[in-house]
């Protein structure tokens, strides 16, 4: 029985993360744009997150926007049902034996800082592959000879040039990015989501599917912009690291941000934040949304 509710589980977390990348992929390619060129010493900048939407529309139309999807379909799948199984399992494992619905921080940000550790090695080589299929559009200063054909091509050359490593690189950087960020999102996530069915249970009777949407809407939305402000400086690096053209640069996080302060100040530190906050609350949503409806037709009972 155990074993059913288990791979139900990571089946919900699968279908959240396809919810994901349908909503919240043409923000990302705009977010890992400015973060690849405006950090950069000369190249192209864009002033803000329209402008960089604009410039991809226009030279390369919306096929633009949602370029390097495919890894990203095959890695943020994976990872949500990773994701998404792993902590429910460590959940209902560290919290067995106690009885209550209210939130323990001892019990959600372990089960969530493990889940995002775990994930973090699926996810690096995708997301690798990903951000640099989005850095080489039109706008790019990737030479035309060294561009890649597709997802397949880019990961083959990766480890053609870089060895077996290369497709890691940004590793480290992509575990902390994942353990932090996931326990403050799923931290965010059940408070809000206690709160507010405490709300509406005083409130409403009559508790109905609409009501756990609109919570499931509020909590992910809520917790996807707090997992990006907490760890977006991260991010940046792990997209610099990974898109750097050459294979012996630094692949230290801090070493990283450190150098992008001094050359673009904090906001060169937080560069992609304003399509990255659009991003995060429709597609944090989407996918818990999804996750939770999932589950509700696989019969699974979410406290």
């Amino acid at each position: 029985m155990g074993d059913t509710v288990a791979y139900k589980e990571y089946l919900a977390g699968l279908l959240g993360g396809v919810a994901t990348v349908i909503t919240g992929h043409p923000f990302d390619t705009v977010k890992v744009k400015l973060q690849k060129h405006n950090t950069e010493a000369h190249g192209i900048k864009y002033r803000n997150g329209l402008h960089c939407t604009t410039r991809i529309l226009q030279t390369e139309g919306v096929k633009g926007l949602y370029r390097g999807a495919t890894s990203s379909f095959v890695g943020v799948a994976f990872e949500s049902s990773l994701l998404f199984g792993i902590y429910s399992q460590t959940k209902q494992s560290l919290q067995r034996g106690v009885d209550s619905d209210l939130p323990m921080p001892q019990v959600i940000i372990p089960s969530a800082a493990y889940g995002g550790a775990i994930i973090s090695f699926i996810l690096c080589p995708s997301e690798l592959v990903k951000c640099r299929m989005q850095v080489q559009g039109t706008d790019s200063l990737v030479p035309k000879f060294s561009r890649y054909n597709g997802p397949l091509d880019c990961a083959l050359q990766t480890v053609k040039n870089e060895g077996v490593s290369g497709i890691f690189r940004g590793g480290f950087t992509t575990l902390l990015r994942e353990a932090i960020g996931n326990a403050v999102f799923f931290s965010v996530y059940e408070y809000v989501r206690y709160h507010m069915h405490l709300q509406l249970k005083a409130s409403f009777s009559d508790h109905n599917s609409l009501i756990d949407m609109g919570v499931g809407i509020v909590s992910g939305g809520l917790g996807g912009v707090a997992f990006w402000s907490a760890v977006l400086p991260l991010d940046v690096a792990k997209t610099v690291i990974q898109t750097a053209p050459d294979k012996s640069s630094t692949r230290n996080p801090f070493q990283v941000l450190n150098s992008i302060y001094r050359r673009a100040g904090l906001k060169g530190c937080y560069a992609g934040l304003g399509p990255t906050i659009l991003r995060a609350f429709p597609a944090n949503a989407a996918a818990i949304v999804t996750w939770e409806l999932a589950m509700k037709m696989l019969g699974i009972r979410h406290d």
